[in-house]
């Protein structure tokens, strides 16, 4: 890994710098037959995702949730992870418009903000925070939350799959590309903690710091997942 954070590019550019190129390089992978629906959040939703990154992500974290990858009604929704719309919306104060993925299934429209489904993972997630932090700036003083795949991906029935249910030789090359984008943030945020959100994001985040030698980061056993399998 050849990264360098720079001095004269804002944090959050260079954080949405790491994200867009992660997305480019995941989209242009082959999937398995298995996957007939691809969302992108960072791209179709990059104005709420770039304003969730601005505001709340302009100096370096000691601490970062990992979680696996977009849920239907929380990420892909909005664009910020664990994205339940009333947090965002209420909590959060982020407002605008989202696009839509190129190829959308019926069942899983993407409505931005306009959504009324919930994301559990994403309300008890920040519930829990809202309760303890009570205003958003204090969480984010210190932490940052970052998805470890960045797309959706969906079955010609609507079915969500996660990066977790793809064979060992399918993973290979998403686990190299995702790890590396990883150890860039952990670089950038100087992050000194990784809370994985369930085994996944766990084990995912042990690999990638041994693989880039990035020595005195501890990665917290796992959290158990807040009421799904993706964030």
């Amino acid at each position: 890994m050849s990264f360098t954070p720079s001095n004269e590019i804002s944090l959050s550019d260079q954080f949405l710098t790491i994200e867009l190129q992660l997305s480019t390089q995941m989209k242009a992978l082959r999937y398995n037959q298995h996957v007939a629906y691809i969302y992108d959040p960072v791209e179709y939703a990059y104005n709420l995702h770039a304003q969730f990154t601005q505001k709340f992500c302009q100096s370096t974290k000691k601490i970062l949730f990992l979680g696996m990858n977009p849920g239907p009604w929380g990420m892909s929704q909005t664009g910020v992870p664990f994205g339940e719309v009333k947090v965002v919306r209420d909590w959060m104060r982020l407002s605008g418009e989202v696009g839509h993925p190129i190829k959308e299934h019926p069942s899983r429209p993407v409505l931005g903000l306009a959504c009324h489904r919930s994301e559990i993972s994403g309300r008890k997630f920040w519930g829990l925070f809202q309760e303890l932090c009570k205003e958003p700036q204090h969480f984010f003083q210190h932490a940052f939350v970052y998805n470890y795949c960045p797309l959706a991906f969906l079955s010609s029935s609507g079915k969500n799959i996660t990066p977790a249910e793809f064979k060992a030789d399918e993973r290979k090359l998403m686990n190299q590309i995702c790890d590396e984008a990883l150890c860039k943030i952990i670089t950038l945020l100087q992050v000194q903690m990784i809370i994985g959100l369930g085994k996944f994001a766990e084990k995912r985040a042990s690999l990638a710091i041994k693989e880039y030698q990035l020595d005195n980061i501890k990665v917290h056993k796992r959290v158990t997942h807040t009421g799904g399998s993706v964030v």
